[in-house]
C-alpha cells in the first residue's frame, strides 16, 4: 500500500550545497506518485537550476514572492492551502531563524507563516552554525510551533568538518514523509494503554516498598504508539525518565492508584501491561514514621492484579491485552502459565537476571508468546527498536 499516491507536498529549496539532494527528494516522491510543488529561494537558485527540478516535478517551480503572472492567484495562500505537507529541504540556519521569528520577507517563509499545514524541515548547516546557542533556540522554539524536525545526521561535510548538521539522506526524509501519512489513517483509528515503572506501597509517610523497574521499555513501547499515530495514554509509575513526545501521560505512585488510572482510561483498542506493579501492599499505613526498633513485622496483603482484573473484564477488555513478564529462571515456563492464568492474549517475556538486559538497562531482548500460535523471539536490540517492532506486530494484528 503506497500512502504517498496522489498526496500533494510542497517542497522548499532553500540555499546551501544540500540543495542538490531536493532533486532526489523529488525523484523518489514521483515514484511513489506524489504531485509536487516547488518553491526555490534565491539562494537556493545558487545551488540547483528551475529548469533541473521542472524536469523532475514535471510542475512549475515558484520563485518571486509578487509574481505579475500569477498575482490573482495570490501565491503565499494558494500554495499553502493547495498542499497536503510542506517540506522544506535544505532547511538553512537563515530559513529556521525565520520561521523561529515570524518573519516573512519572500515566497517560501511568506508560505510557511500563512500555512495551516504540517511543515517538515530537514536541517543543513556547518556543525558550528547547528550547535550555535541561536539555532539551539530558534530550533526549540519552531518545535513548539509544531515544525517537525527531520535530522539532521552527524557525518563529513562538504566543508570538510565532521558533526552533527548533516542533512537527512532523501531515502530518511522520504520515509519519513510516508510514516505520517500511514500516522493519518491509523489517527484516532485506535486507542491504546501503555503503564510503565514500579509502584510505590507506603509503609510510613518516607519509607515504601518498590522494585527496581526503570520505566525504560514502556516509555519506548508509549512512543512508539504514538509515533505511528495511536491516541496514545501511558499510566507510569515513579521514574526518573523525561517525556518530550505528545501523549498523554499520567502519573501515580501506587498499585492502587495506577489501577484506577486504567480504569478511567478504557475502553482502549489495545492495553500493554509493562509497568511492575508490587504484588503486596501494606494491609495499615503508619500514619507517622516508624521508630527505629530491632524488629519491625509488616501486614501486607495482596494488591489488586491489574492486568487479571481488565483481561477477564468482558465489557473493559481491549481487543488485545499483552502482559509483561520479568523472569529470573524458566522463563517459557513462567511466561506460559502467566498467559493462561491471565487470560491475555500476548506475554512479553525477559530475563531480568541478565544485567545486558536487566532494569534500567537501555538494552533488551524478549521472547513473545502468544495464546494461538508458537512464540518468537526479539533478539538484544535497543529498547526503543524492540518497541517498534512490538508495535508493528500490533498494528498487524488490529488490522
Amino acid at each position: 500500500m503506497n500512502n504517498l499516491n496522489n498526496k500533494k507536498i510542497l517542497l522548499i529549496i532553500c540555499g546551501g550545497i544540500a540543495a542538490y539532494k531536493s532533486l532526489e527528494i523529488i525523484r523518489l516522491l514521483k515514484k511513489n506518485g506524489v504531485i509536487i510543488k516547488t518553491i526555490l529561494t534565491k539562494n537556493g537558485a545558487e545551488f540547483v537550476t528551475p529548469l533541473s527540478i521542472t524536469s523532475l516535478s514535471q510542475s512549475k517551480v515558484y520563485q518571486d514572492l509578487f509574481d505579475l503572472e500569477n498575482e490573482a492567484e495570490m501565491d503565499h495562500i494558494s500554495l499553502s492551502r493547495w498542499a497536503d505537507l510542506i517540506l522544506i529541504a535544505p532547511a538553512t540556519a537563515n530559513t529556521i531563524s525565520k520561521l523561529a521569528n515570524g518573519n516573512s520577507d519572500d515566497l517560501a517563509s511568506t508560505v510557511a507563516l500563512a500555512s495551516d499545514k504540517n511543515i517538515f524541515i530537514a536541517p543543513a548547516m556547518n556543525v558550528r552554525m547547528w550547535d550555535h546557542i541561536s539555532t539551539k533556540e530558534n530550533i526549540a522554539k519552531i518545535k513548539t510551533y509544531n515544525y517537525k524536525l527531520i535530522g539532521p545526521e552527524i557525518g563529513d561535510m562538504a566543508c570538510g568538518e565532521y558533526g552533527a548538521g548533516k542533512m537527512s539522506e532523501p531515502e530518511k526524509i522520504v520515509n519519513e514523509i510516508k510514516s505520517y501519512f500511514e500516522n493519518l489513517k491509523i489517527k484516532n483509528k485506535f486507542k491504546a494503554i501503555v503503564t510503565a515503572g514500579p509502584t510505590h506501597e507506603y509503609i510510613d509517610p518516607i519509607r515504601f516498598i518498590t522494585n527496581k523497574s526503570s520505566g525504560k521499555q514502556g516509555y519506548e513501547i508509549a512512543k512508539s504508539l504514538s509515533k505511528k499515530g495511536f491516541d496514545t495514554t501511558l499510566i507510569s509509575g515513579p521514574t526518573n525518565l523525561e517525556l518530550k513526545d505528545d501523549f498523554n501521560l499520567i502519573k501515580v505512585e501506587t498499585a492502587e492508584e495506577m489501577f484506577q488510572a486504567t480504569l478511567n482510561s478504557l475502553p482502549a483498542d489495545v492495553a500493554i501491561f509493562s509497568a511492575a506493579v508490587g504484588d503486596y501492599k501494606v494491609k495499615e499505613i503508619h500514619k507517622t514514621k516508624i521508630k527505629k526498633q530491632d524488629k519491625l513485622n509488616l501486614d501486607l496483603e495482596k494488591n489488586v492484579d491489574i492486568l487479571n482484573y481488565i483481561s477477564n473484564h468482558n465489557s473493559l477488555r481491549p481487543k488485545l491485552v499483552i502482559g509483561f513478564a520479568a523472569e529470573t529462571n524458566d522463563l517459557e515456563y513462567y511466561a506460559n502459565i502467566k498467559l493462561n492464568e491471565k487470560n491475555c492474549d500476548w506475554i512479553i517475556a525477559n530475563d531480568v537476571s541478565n544485567k545486558k538486559i536487566g532494569f534500567n538497562s537501555d538494552f533488551n531482548e524478549v521472547s513473545i508468546f502468544y495464546k494461538n500460535s508458537k512464540s518468537e523471539k526479539l533478539n538484544y536490540k535497543p529498547k526503543s527498536e524492540i518497541s517498534d517492532k512490538l508495535v508493528e506486530k500490533i498494528i498487524n494484528h488490529l488490522n
